[in-house]
């Protein structure tokens, strides 16, 4: 619907081009007219297509994709162990009679999953585990609820890493995902401590006085619901072999992190990943073993992380003695639950598709630059996040918004003198801070759901706090705008 309404544009909005530097950015103030090139239903229909392969207008979004569909099957692969279910029955038990440290402990680590990997839908399954724990001990299921939903959404917030939106968006106007990392964890910590004392003020508050529960009516038909007594029994421990994937899996994550962060442009004279490159590579025999053509850390982008994570789903394949029968199932299953994610990315690139065919791109940023040209930057920065949070409401995919709208804002940005990492984190925050609330957002409905909350007495329960998120998030960019 947004590509047509778009190619109606280009019937309406006059076609316009900017002159393009060497690095093919848009010169500011060399906007011009051009012959209007309106777009029908054949480029309606091409434009997804383009979207994905690219064409000389556009760059196509089929790395972003095969990222994402790799991920999924490495996520696929991981799940295959059980020790990401189980590694969270194990911190629960462990934390028996410790119900506050649970809250942070478990709010931390999805806040993390929700940074680094974009932990979402997945988490749909610690549900029936979570919500009967926190009622056990005295809280109710919107405790279990912000532990989870919360800390996901404000580790997304704030995401540092995260693939499916600091990757896609990063991508899109060509800057390192690692550019801002130190800005967006100090946000993360801020936003998570915030989380945290949120849901403890409450669990405190209903555990003290149990009619204070905003779900209190329906807690004895929970408490069947949820076998409360039968599933608080003690799980079993984590095997040997889970414990050995769970260190795969957060070396996978932390050898990203470290090969994505431009460590030359924090110092210049932090060369120690090229220069242990340049030996190793150097090295008779074993360097052209390796692959001479090594990447080395600090350097990587999509390609680099894509076989990273690809490698890593072969090791785990092996650390968790998988058949290569399963091992194969579950990659294809795993990149088989992330294929809308990546197909949703061509489809929204569509519509760039269409605006750069119908030249009516230029038009737009003309318009914008115009508006926003003498606009101090916090202010921009400040327009561009609520900008980015009205249409989280329609998108709520963070993919498919980054790949609808960055292409433009990168641009806006660029006119408004504001970092593209600055203008990453506004649209990451949005998306973040939106599918907390939106019915739009499907972990949001099927969490819910899972949870036995009606959505009215959710948004009742977190209005407030979200309000506080937008306050604290639009103080935090205005201040990035001025370092």
């Amino acid at each position: 619907m947004l590509i047509v309404l778009i190619a109606i544009l280009t019937w309406i909005v006059p076609a316009g081009e900017y002159k393009v530097d060497s690095a093919g950015n848009m010169i500011s103030g060399t906007y011009h007219t051009v012959a209007a090139h309106p777009q029908g239903i054949w480029d309606v229909f091409m434009a997804p297509v383009i979207g994905m392969i690219g064409n000389k207008a556009t760059t196509g979004a089929i790395d972003i994709a095969l990222f994402i569909l790799v991920i999924g099957g490495f996520l696929g692969v991981v799940n295959k162990t059980g020790a990401l279910d189980d590694g969270i029955r194990s911190i629960v038990t462990n934390s028996k009679g410790h119900e506050k440290r649970l809250i942070v402990i478990l709010t931390i680590i999805f806040a993390i999953g929700g940074s680094t990997y974009g932990m979402g839908e997945e988490t749909l399954a610690f549900f029936p585990l979570i919500v009967p724990i926190m009622m056990g001990v005295g809280y109710d299921s919107l405790v279990a609820a912000g532990i989870i939903l919360l800390g996901t959404r404000v580790g997304d917030l704030a995401s540092t890493v995260n693939p499916f939106s600091t990757g896609v968006a990063s991508g899109i106007i060509k800057i390192s995902p690692g550019s801002g990392l130190g800005s967006r964890i100090i946000l993360l910590v801020i936003v998570t401590a915030l989380t945290i004392a949120f849901v403890i003020h409450y669990a405190d508050k209903i555990k003290k006085d149990p009619t204070k529960s905003l779900v209190y009516k329906q807690r004895k038909a929970d408490m069947k619901f949820f076998e409360v007594e039968e599933r608080s029994s003690k799980p079993k421990p984590l095997t040997k072999v889970q414990k050995h994937v769970l260190w795969v899996f957060a070396l996978t994550f932390i050898i990203m992190i470290v090969g994505l962060v431009p460590w030359t442009s924090i110092n210049k004279s932090w060369t120690f990943f090229d220069a242990f490159t340049k030996w190793l590579t150097s090295v008779p025999f074993l360097g052209n073993f390796l692959g001479a053509d090594m990447t080395a850390l600090g350097s990587w982008y999509f390609n680099e992380i894509t076989m990273l994570f690809l490698f890593m789903s072969v090791v785990i394949m092996f650390v968790g003695h998988i058949k290569e029968a399963d091992f194969i199932d579950s990659f294809m299953k795993g990149m088989g639950e992330l294929l809308n994610v990546a197909i949703i990315v061509a489809v929204a690139r569509g519509i760039q598709v269409v605006m750069n065919n119908g030249k009516i791109t230029g038009t737009i940023l003309h318009w914008g630059e115009l508006s926003l040209g003498g606009m101090p930057k916090a202010a921009f920065i400040i327009l561009a996040f609520i900008f980015f949070i009205i249409l989280s409401f329609l998108i709520p995919s963070s993919s498919g918004l980054a790949a609808a709208t960055m292409g433009i804002m990168g641009s806006l940005a660029h006119f408004a003198h504001v970092d593209g990492s600055v203008l990453v984190t506004s649209y990451q925050a949005a998306t973040g801070l939106i599918t907390a609330v939106t019915p739009t957002a499907g972990m949001l409905v099927g969490a819910l759901a899972l949870s036995r909350i009606p959505i009215t007495i959710y948004w009742k329960w977190v209005y407030k706090f979200i309000l506080l998120l937008f306050f604290v998030t639009c103080v935090y960019l205005a201040i990035l705008t001025m370092m």
